[in-house]
């Protein structure tokens, strides 16, 4: 991923639900999801900003960026530039390991895994804690609870999260109404569905806690409290 970056003599419009016009010597970023942020000389904040517009481009010779975000309009009209560079930028977050594609690092944030040298990148599933350990293909394995604790691959391909759930909780409760198996299946996310459906339609979603017992109507507990919301047993 690159960035682009620019220096220079500007005058910087924006017109929206609250619109001005400023001009000065500012640095004007604009990033790979089309960002456009606008700093001056003073302070950490932008003096414009653009977050993930709809539309955005750089045109002419010296340029003008333009990004557009419904009614909201930024432009940034340079009348002489000092620097007018792409630069390569990655994910910044906590490092959990070289890559094993490059030698860049591995690093965590907002969910997901990614290089900082490549474009490697994985997404956690909610509530993932990284391990020290790593998998046979290079990456760090995962400890993930979804009605049981399980440790998987960070690659959901080499080694899926549900196979993982599946094999610790698949069959092992009755469905209330019919009596028939209880399925780890996907639908959003991990449930336990009666393996008669659609004759049957129960299902409950899997917590992100470790199942601790059986309720009256059968279907598992977490934290003592029946996966059912609406279970009448105590």
């Amino acid at each position: 991923m690159h960035a682009h970056l620019l220096a220079g003599d500007c005058t910087t419009t924006f017109d929206g639900d609250r619109s001005y016009e400023k001009r000065g010597r500012v640095v004007c970023l604009r990033k790979p999801d089309d960002t456009l942020l606008v700093h001056d000389a003073a302070g950490y904040r932008p003096v414009a900003w653009l977050t993930r517009p709809e539309t955005s481009m750089a045109v002419g010779s010296p340029p003008t960026v333009e990004a557009r975000d419904g009614d909201d309009r930024l432009r940034v009209m340079f009348h002489e530039t000092s620097v007018d560079v792409r630069v390569p930028v990655s994910s910044a977050g906590e490092t959990v390991g070289p890559c094993p594609d490059c030698p860049g690092a591995l690093v965590e944030r907002s969910g997901t895994l990614a290089c900082t040298d490549c474009d490697r990148e994985h997404a956690l599933p909610a509530g993932a804690t990284v391990l020290e350990t790593t998998c046979d293909c290079g990456l760090p394995r995962l400890s993930v609870t979804r009605g049981a604790t399980v440790e998987v691959c960070a690659s959901r391909s080499c080694e899926p999260l549900d196979a993982a759930i599946e094999a610790e909780l698949d069959r092992r409760f009755d469905c209330p109404d019919c009596g028939r198996d209880m399925r780890v299946v996907r639908a959003g996310g991990l449930l336990l569905g009666c393996d008669g459906y659609p004759d049957c339609d129960v299902s409950v979603s899997l917590p992100d806690e470790v199942c601790d017992g059986v309720c009256d109507c059968g279907l598992p507990t977490a934290g003592g409290r029946c996966l059912d919301a609406g279970c009448p047993s105590p």
